[in-house]
């Protein structure tokens, strides 16, 4: 087994049961965003028959100067492969907390919601969704579209 055969089982370990994930490309690289059709489309082989729920997010927010991938570039391919999108820098800290909230509340509605489906011995989400007052409480996602991965 090649050292490339290795990295994409252990890796395809990791989100094989998972929920939700950001698929994350550099705005300063434009190859690292043309790669993300691919990387969505990888993961979602995998999970087949499950759900994962993504939030797309620009990295370097911070380097203005260096931008090869525009705002709205990056906005057009959210929308397409349905699901919101945030820049953030990590350097600076500047979104990164906002975009782990935003993909933990579109997580959460889409238990709520039927979308995402626990299964039995899944590792990705631990607990069911809260249901009632207090759940009603933390109202719906405004920012995430339905997402067309592994429907």
């Amino acid at each position: 087994m090649t050292r490339r055969e290795r990295i994409g089982s252990v890796t395809r370990s990791y989100y094989r049961n998972s929920a939700g994930g950001l698929l994350m490309f550099d705005m300063t690289n434009r190859v690292s965003f043309e790669h993300i059709k691919e990387w969505h489309r990888e993961v979602c082989d995998h999970v087949h028959p499950y759900k994962v729920l993504f939030i797309l997010v620009g990295n370097k927010s911070d380097k203005a100067e260096g931008r090869l991938v525009g705002r709205e570039e990056a906005e057009a391919l959210a929308r397409e492969l349905g699901m919101p999108y945030v820049e953030v820098s990590a350097r600076t800290g500047q979104n990164v907390s906002n975009a782990f909230e935003l993909l933990a509340r579109c997580i959460y509605e889409g238990l709520r919601s039927g979308e995402v489906e626990l299964q039995e011995g899944w590792d990705g989400v631990k607990s069911l969704a809260p249901r009632g007052p207090k759940a009603e409480r933390l109202g719906p996602v405004r920012s995430a579209p339905k997402s067309k991965c592994c429907s």
